[in-house]
């Protein structure tokens, strides 16, 4: 397994890492953009989902209009209706969205909850019927962790569903800055590319 350092220090690789090499700079200052949002969501948690949730209305929106557009292609009435109906519902439901934020922040909310609970059971479950030289313990506490984070946003909800989407997004949100800052420091770190 090689690190990142690794990568970067191969000279056959830095050469196609030469044009972000010279972009470091560039990639901090997303990065540290991404970390100042992340804390302004975790700032205020609410207006943060409700901005997650109009992100998920527009998507939904936009792949709408993508059913309509791919049901025009299809030649078989049957097929068309069933793409045509399911491009009109995604748009209704993103306008919906819109009109109710707080509804569906809940009602994602609840699928989230579901969703990790679900995966934590299925983690668990896999951890034990893992050959015991392999890390099955690391699979076994991931799948506990993210069950009773899945059990914990339920027992909330719905009061959960106005902040959790808000506070998972600002987690991301400096998560991912964490990573850009990284990989810029360690494009400037990495040692020009030597020519062949």
């Amino acid at each position: 397994m090689t690190s990142s350092s690794d990568t970067l220090q191969n000279p056959r690789i830095g050469t196609d890492v030469a044009p972000l090499r010279a972009k470091w700079g560039w990639i901090v200052a997303l990065g540290f953009v991404y970390v100042v949002a992340g804390f302004i969501a975790l700032g205020s948690v609410a207006m943060a989902t409700v901005a997650s949730v109009l992100v998920v209305g527009v998507m939904m929106i936009i792949a709408g209009v993508a059913e309509l557009i791919s049901a025009f292609q299809i030649k078989s009435w049957g097929k068309f209706l069933f793409w045509a109906l399911l491009g009109v519902l995604y748009i209704v439901a993103g306008f919906v969205t819109f009109e109710n934020p707080l509804l569906a922040a809940a009602l994602l909310t609840l699928l989230l909850g579901a969703s990790l609970v679900a995966s934590g059971v299925v983690r668990i479950f896999l951890a034990f019927n893992m050959k015991r030289e392999m890390p099955w313990i690391l699979v076994a506490l991931s799948g506990v962790i993210t069950l009773l984070l899945g059990l914990l946003i339920l027992a909330h909800w719905p009061v959960s569903s106005v902040y959790v989407l808000g506070l998972f997004l600002g987690i991301d949100l400096i998560m991912a800055g964490a990573g850009w800052i990284g990989l810029g420091f360690g494009l400037r770190r990495a040692p020009a590319a030597r020519s062949a």
